[in-house]
């Protein structure tokens, strides 16, 4: 099973290679893993998408909460949550599904971001469920070239909060 998990970790000097380095050094899964700063300041938000049963994932939040840096670490995967995430996806394009690949985009809700004489680049944010239908739709006319994000996700309603006297919002 999946899970997402949001670790609040002091912007510090190899912070994110601690982490990373959990991850490798005991062989677990990462499906993804993005790292931004937060509205406190000095503190970045990382979100990990990982997969593994109960007692492997259950390790790793023990083991992320021993590290240095880390402020709280939580399964978001246990809350009701929001979760986007952000591609591009360069495809082939003719004249002929012009209008077809822009019929996509608006299904999808997304942005056509560079064009040329051979391909288009979509710009297409959602769940990542949402990404995972763009891209299915898509493959048939040739995808070229694709980057995803990975996910971003906090918890809806009262938000994950740390209070610190030393830290101040950005």
């Amino acid at each position: 099973m999946k899970h997402t998990i949001s670790i609040l970790l002091e912007n510090r000097f190899g912070a994110f290679d601690r982490v990373a380095n959990l991850f490798s050094g005991k062989g677990f899964n990462l499906h993804s893993i993005t790292i931004g700063e937060t509205e406190i300041k000095d503190v970045m938000r990382m979100t990990i998408v990982t997969s593994g049963d109960e007692q492997i994932v259950d390790q790793v939040l023990k083991q992320l909460n021993r590290l240095i840096d880390t402020l709280k670490v939580v399964d978001l995967s246990e809350h009701e949550r929001t979760e986007r995430e952000l591609a591009l996806i360069t495809v082939n394009y003719q004249k002929g599904n012009l209008q077809e690949l822009k019929n996509i985009c608006d299904i999808f809700r997304g942005k056509i971001v560079d064009i040329n004489n051979k391909s288009l680049m979509l710009e297409i944010t959602g769940p990542p469920a949402k990404i995972n239908a763009a891209v299915n739709v898509l493959m048939p006319f040739g995808i070229k070239e694709m980057a995803r994000t990975g996910t971003v996700a906090l918890k809806r309603g009262e938000q994950l909060n740390i209070s610190k006297p030393d830290i101040e919002p950005v």
